[in-house]
């Protein structure tokens, strides 16, 4: 089989015209985050009452916000870990909204060296909120010197060596570091156990996204009909920022092929468009479905042979692909690898063999 033909047959009938969407150019890529940092400060709510979904979290953190504020404390270091596109960043910037503190943002990968640390955690204010994304991504001789930071406010300096080395304390201003992560488990129990508020995010059902969808209209200053909000929120992933996404696409859409006003008839066209589909799933999730169905005979599949035939990132897709497949119970991991289940075979409109019928008995 020719390569344009294998193509074809993993992206299926409805995307055979277009070749797979690489990672950076997803609709749902939580990498790219450049159009979203530009629409983030006018979408993003300004408070607890504006924020949508996470009712659980949002009250604890508001019991937690009152007390540290009530005692005149630093807020407990907090940790928040779940898919990408959540919320996670939204929540810590209220957080330092909320304590009235200054929000300073950083990730994981961008502390290259302790010095990189020691720069900013010396250069914070009393009570500010010190946000570190993909947390999980520190390296360990950083991690190290944030252990002393996160316990006693204070970091520690081991100068000369042998049996003149002795330690330095340089002591710090009280802050509260919040971290998000999309990798639990990645994080080291030492890092781990020093959060004192730990929270897991969960995607959002579609009543939720519809509100959200709704509000960011509003914010955007564009039309939608009830049936189209339901829509871009029924094809969202569960995800926020995925709804978002979808929102100013099919605004595109309507502005340069109709009136400018979403209605179902246009986002069904757009999103149609862009290759998702009812069920929230692109052209990428689609390949891999039909990858462990076809070329897997249904599976089992290593997550590495499926990168290899996708010529994807398995990161990614262990991150962006596999967590709503998995959720939606079109794929399966077992010991020996990832499985299609038999909504993935009824979604892809393939009829299962012998062999992945009695799997799927």
């Amino acid at each position: 089989m020719s390569e344009p033909e294998a193509r074809k047959r993993l992206l299926g009938p409805a995307d055979a015209d277009e070749s797979p969407q690489r990672s950076d150019d997803r609709i749902v890529d939580p990498h790219d985050v450049m159009e979203d940092e530009l629409y983030g400060a006018s979408l993003r709510p300004r408070s607890f009452d504006e924020y949508v979904g996470q009712e659980r979290i949002v009250e604890n953190l508001r019991i937690s916000i009152d007390a540290a504020k009530r005692r005149s404390e630093p807020l407990e270091h907090v940790l928040f870990y779940g898919p990408p596109g959540l919320g996670k960043t939204t929540l810590a910037g209220l957080i330092a909204r909320e304590l009235g503190a200054n929000f300073r943002p950083t990730s994981g990968p961008t502390l290259e060296k302790p010095k990189d640390l020691v720069g900013i955690l010396t250069s914070l204010e009393e009570g500010d909120v010190f946000f570190v994304d993909e947390i999980h991504r520190l390296g360990r001789v950083v991690e190290e010197f944030l252990y002393p930071a996160m316990e006693e406010f204070q970091i520690d300096f081991v100068v000369d060596r042998g049996a003149y080395a002795k330690t330095l304390k340089l002591p710090l201003r009280r802050f509260t570091l919040v971290g998000a992560t999309t990798r639990a488990g990645m994080l080291t129990a030492p890092l781990r156990e020093r959060f004192g508020i730990v929270q897991h995010l969960d995607y959002y059902p579609p009543a939720e996204l519809e509100r959200i969808v709704r509000r960011s209209a509003n914010v955007l200053g564009v039309p939608i009909d009830g049936d189209a909000a339901h829509t871009i929120a029924a094809r969202s992933r569960g995800t926020p920022r995925v709804a978002n996404r979808l929102l100013r696409r099919v605004r595109d859409f309507a502005e340069v092929r109709s009136d400018g006003r979403i209605t179902e008839p246009i986002a069904c066209e757009a999103l149609e468009r862009e290759g998702v589909d009812e069920a929230g799933l692109d052209r990428l999730d689609r390949a891999f479905l039909r990858t462990i169905v076809e070329q897997y005979r249904g599976g089992p599949a290593g997550i590495a042979a499926i990168a290899a035939t996708l010529t994807e990132d398995a990161e990614t897709l262990e991150d962006v692909v596999e967590p709503y497949l998995l959720k939606e119970g079109f794929v399966t991991r077992t010991a020996s690898g990832r499985r299609a289940t038999a909504a993935a075979y009824r979604h892809l409109g393939v009829a299962a063999g012998a062999h992945a019928q009695e799997r799927l008995l």
